[in-house]
This record gives structure tokens, C-alpha cells and sequence, in this order.
């Protein structure tokens, strides 16, 4: 495999990754760092530090909006929901464990 080939299927994993967590607005942020200890506010943060590597203006804003499909404020209001309290007892454990 071609370094060119690598970053073009690494981008398309990208693409694909970020098209599954917008098609599941019902998996909360709370949940994904208690399973797989990202989100996807994090994967905005990986995003802009990725553009910053590489000389590229970029706010965290547009980062996030690149990985929600609209922006951040739009998304926390139409379907972030407050973490129950077995939420955030899981996200708890999960920090304690450092997992999340």
C-alpha cells in the first residue's frame, strides 16, 4: 500500500465513522466515553489539532460542526439530553477505571 492509498482509506474510515455517529443522534456523547472513551466532541478536538499540524485555520466551532453536521449549540439542543443518574454513576466508574 501506497502512503497515498493509507491516507485515502484513513480518510474514508474518517468519513464513515463520522456518518454512523450523526445517523445515531440517540447514542448520547455521556454513553461513548463510557464504552470507548472518546466522543464525539473529542473526535472535533482530534479534528482541530489535526488542522492546526498542518498550518490550517480551523475553530473548534467549525471543527464541531464537520463532525455533528450542523452546529454544536443546533445539536445540544435538539438531542442532547441530561445524563441520567445510571449515566453518570457508568461515566464515574469508567474515569475511576480510566476508561473515559
Amino acid at each position: 500500500m501506497t502512503k497515498q492509498e493509507r491516507i485515502e482509506l484513513e480518510a474514508a474510515a474518517f468519513r464513515s465513522l463520522v456518518s454512523h455517529l450523526r445517523s445515531r443522534k440517540d447514542v448520547q456523547n455521556i454513553d461513548l466515553m463510557t464504552l470507548a472513551g472518546f466522543c464525539r466532541n473529542c473526535l472535533a478536538k482530534w479534528y482541530k489539532a489535526s488542522a492546526e499540524d498542518m498550518d490550517i485555520a480551523l475553530t473548534l466551532d467549525e471543527a464541531r460542526e464537520a463532525v455533528y453536521g450542523m452546529p454544536y449549540s443546533e445539536w445540544k439542543a435538539k438531542y442532547q439530553k441530561d445524563a441520567s443518574p445510571e449515566q453518570q454513576a457508568a461515566f464515574d466508574q469508567a474515569q475511576k477505571q480510566g476508561k473515559a
